[in-house]
């Protein structure tokens, strides 16, 4: 069993009968949906939230209820991944394009769990990965020069040559810091950038962090 496997598995322990769960995006939360839908199948009754229209279609296809949080305001409980984890639970997300997503959804969630392998833990946010900002087409070179002022190198995401567009329709600036010293400070200035919908920094939204390591398995909590 691969370490994603592994705190998916420790993960989904935490998923009751009639929950409604966010289903994360990414790799190692495309796992637990999985795992989910074996629940489904064994006659669980569970109403999935999902956080992206991959997430969407994969809960679908193994057999989990979709619901909309304008239906389902309140999640019970969120598992889904992320980019970097640091000793006080701040997260970086965003690497796979659906941090605006993530974060309305988590910031609905009762008990947000976050599944990562070992390396995905750091001792400052920005130590390995860039932060993803997600802004609007128009004037998205403006939006990129206000963002160098913050200190970071801005590079707008493509995939195959062409601009990455998320799944709300625009694009995403990863922007390279040294360090962020202050994620919540941080997470907040960034947001007020005309331009800006939001970021990959993710504040006190998380309840615990299951870690997978070739040691095993740990839970670490807020």
């Amino acid at each position: 069993m691969d370490l994603k496997e592994m705190a998916a598995r420790e993960a989904v322990k935490h998923v009751k009968d009639g929950m409604v769960v966010g289903l994360g995006s990414g790799s190692t939360a495309s796992i637990a949906i999985r795992l989910l839908g074996e629940k489904v199948k064994d006659g669980w009754k569970l109403v999935g939230v999902p956080t992206s229209r991959e997430s969407e279609d994969l809960g679908r296809s193994v057999g989990i209820v979709i619901g909309e949080l304008k239906d389902y305001p309140d999640v019970d409980l969120t598992i889904d991944g992320a980019d970097e984890v640091d000793p006080e639970l701040n997260l970086i997300k965003g690497l796979g394009g659906a941090l605006v997503r993530e974060k309305i959804v988590a910031a609905a969630t009762k008990t947000e769990i976050i599944v990562v392998d070992e390396s995905k833990i750091v001792a400052y946010l920005g130590q390995k990965a860039p932060l993803p900002v997600e802004i609007v087409k128009f004037a998205s070179e403006s939006t990129i020069h206000r963002l160098k002022k913050f200190g970071c190198v801005p590079t707008l995401r493509e995939h195959n040559g062409i601009a990455f567009i998320t799944d709300n329709g625009n694009l995403i600036a990863d922007c390279r810091f040294l360090r962020i010293e202050n994620p919540a400070e941080m997470e907040a200035e960034l947001n007020l950038v005309p331009g800006v919908v939001d970021n990959g920094l993710f504040v006190g939204l998380t309840d615990k962090v299951i870690v997978a390591s070739k040691a095993g398995v740990r839970t670490i909590e807020d």
